[in-house]
């Protein structure tokens, strides 16, 4: 099986959930720093699309000025741009498998799509 995650390195539930992944030997993991190298607002449209979340829910707030931004009640595409300007927007992590997608946190949530 094969797995992308858009990940932060210096984030502990990232390094959590790449750690998870790493240890599972059936699955091929693809790690993707989404700070230096983020999705288009299409992919991140679609992973949102895909683990059933909306791109507000996929927005991190907590340590950015998302807030002050008025991005938790913009609407999508609004989100979907900010967050491609400005990668530290994106919660994380996002994990992607044949099997659909999942924003991670907590870490243990990468299991429903293995």
């Amino acid at each position: 099986m094969k797995a992308t995650i858009w990940h932060n390195p210096k984030c502990g539930t990232s390094r959590k959930t790449l750690a998870i992944l790493e240890n599972l030997s059936k699955v091929d993991v693809t790690v993707v720093e989404y700070l230096t190298d983020p999705p288009s607002a299409e992919k991140l449209a679609q992973l949102y699309r895909d683990a059933g979340i909306s791109p507000q829910q996929g927005l991190r707030v907590r340590g950015t000025d998302a807030e002050e931004r008025g991005l938790p009640d913009a609407d999508d595409a609004t989100v979907l741009a900010a967050m491609v300007a400005d990668p530290i927007l994106i919660e994380r992590p996002l994990v992607e498998t044949d099997k659909g997608a999942r924003l991670c946190r907590p870490q243990d949530t990468v299991l429903e799509i293995l």
